[in-house]
């Protein structure tokens, strides 16, 4: 049997390093989330998943999938499995999500 992956819209930033602020603004709830420097020069991130803690390397997307849940994503599977999602003109006109800050 073949199946095909629902279209579904999801949040996801890509981890680019010691650069936590963009994670932190897209999933506040992050700021509890352990981000360490590897003894290869790396970085990493623990997320706390559905399946447990797993861990993300630099380059790899962070993804807050339907029920909320967070989970890492290799570059190479996000690219095959996503794509972009325009913004919508009242977006593109008062910021992501409708704001009208």
């Amino acid at each position: 049997m073949k199946y095909r992956k629902k279209p579904v819209e999801i949040e996801a930033v890509q981890f680019l390093g010691g650069d936590f602020a963009p994670i932190i603004e897209a999933f506040p709830e992050s700021k509890n989330w352990k981000g360490w420097l590897h003894e290869d020069g790396k970085w990493r991130l623990d997320i706390p998943t559905l399946e447990g803690v797993m861990e993300a390397t630099d380059g790899d997307f962070i993804i807050q999938g339907v029920k909320g849940e967070h989970y890492p994503c290799k570059p190479d599977i996000f690219a095959a499995t996503y794509e972009e999602v325009p913004l919508s003109n009242a977006e593109a006109i008062h910021g992501e999500k409708g704001d009208t800050k």
